[in-house]
């Protein structure tokens, strides 16, 4: 099979397009045909070693952790898909090495949901990761009805879906963002908040009692400054700071789970979630997928990269 690949720790002018084998299926284990996969900050700081210590990497290493595919076979007691069966999945292991970055992925089966029968693959492949980081980093601090939530980051690629996800549970979202940001949030039912200096003060004139709960998807000071607006200062959750534990919030890291990616795509599917997509690379061109990560670091919508070549 076509997978990118890396040979040691390394960025975007070492990824390769290299033939590898077809992965090993293990038991409970399926073997995927990849239509497309999401490209995420995360791929490149496993790649460039920023992570070594916190996840084993073995080389050849293919990046990658989301996809959206076909299953094409089956391992020994796998038995929630059939063959041709349309999947998402957020592919994360316990080692880095045989990502989505690939024609074929093996992916254990809970990993996986059916795909949104309604999107297409492009837009599909960008939900297993934020999706579930928003929908677990919602569920860590139990945002729900009459909420009034502060979202940092709200208009990037996790916040985004964290804002429509907080909406299906009854809360409202001010949500900080740069101003050519705003209409997009206001699209989405968000009151937008210029982030900076003096971010506490303007969201006290949104909410003069202050708020329920937030979530911090940006970094920086946005722990510190919710805990300046928060009602209660222990019910905040970062997936951007991992120091969020010492400030008296919570740190999220996504984890692969079957029902929860189940439950987002089912939302996607009744058109409560949408994720736009800014651009696709076929598989050979994953450096300038790479690049364009730095370069528009601040644009709206996804990368992807759409294995079978179709540039949009």
């Amino acid at each position: 099979m076509k997978a990118i690949a890396l040979q040691s720790y390394g960025g975007a002018d070492d990824l390769e397009l290299t033939e590898q084998p077809t992965p090993a299926v293990a038991p409970g284990e399926f073997l995927v045909r990849v239509k497309a996969t999401g490209v995420n900050p995360a791929d490149e700081k496993i790649a460039v070693g920023n992570l070594d210590g916190i996840m084993v990497t073995h080389f050849p290493l293919v990046p990658g952790f989301e996809m959206a595919g076909v299953i094409e076979a089956r391992g020994f007691g796998a038995t929630e898909f059939e063959i041709g069966d349309e999947v998402i999945g957020f592919v994360l292991k316990d080692w880095a090495q045989n990502g989505t970055y690939a024609e074929l992925v093996s992916a254990p089966v809970r990993t996986l949901a059916r795909k949104p029968e309604s999107w297409d693959w492009l837009h599909a492949a960008c939900l297993p990761l934020n999706g579930l980081t928003a929908y677990q980093a919602i569920k860590r601090i139990d945002i729900g009805e009459g909420d009034t939530v502060l979202i940092h980051g709200a208009s990037g690629g996790v916040g985004s879906l964290a804002v429509q996800l907080a909406a299906t549970r009854g809360a409202h979202v001010i949500g900080t963002a740069g101003e050519r940001n705003h209409d997009y949030l206001r699209e989405l039912g968000v009151t937008p908040v210029t982030y900076g200096e003096g971010l506490a003060d303007r969201v006290r004139e949104l909410a003069p009692e202050g708020v329920d709960a937030a979530l911090d998807f940006y970094g920086g000071d946005a722990v510190a400054v919710s805990r300046k607006v928060l009602k209660s200062p222990a019910r905040v959750a970062s997936v951007a700071d991992i120091n969020a534990p010492d400030q008296g919030g919570q740190l999220v890291w996504a984890r692969a789970n079957a029902d929860e990616l189940a439950e987002v795509a089912a939302l996607a599917e009744s058109g409560k979630l949408s994720v736009p997509v800014h651009r696709s690379f076929p598989l050979e061109q994953a450096p300038d997928a790479w690049r364009m990560l730095h370069a528009d670091s601040r644009a709206r919508g996804r990368i992807v990269l759409d294995i079978e070549g179709r540039d949009a």
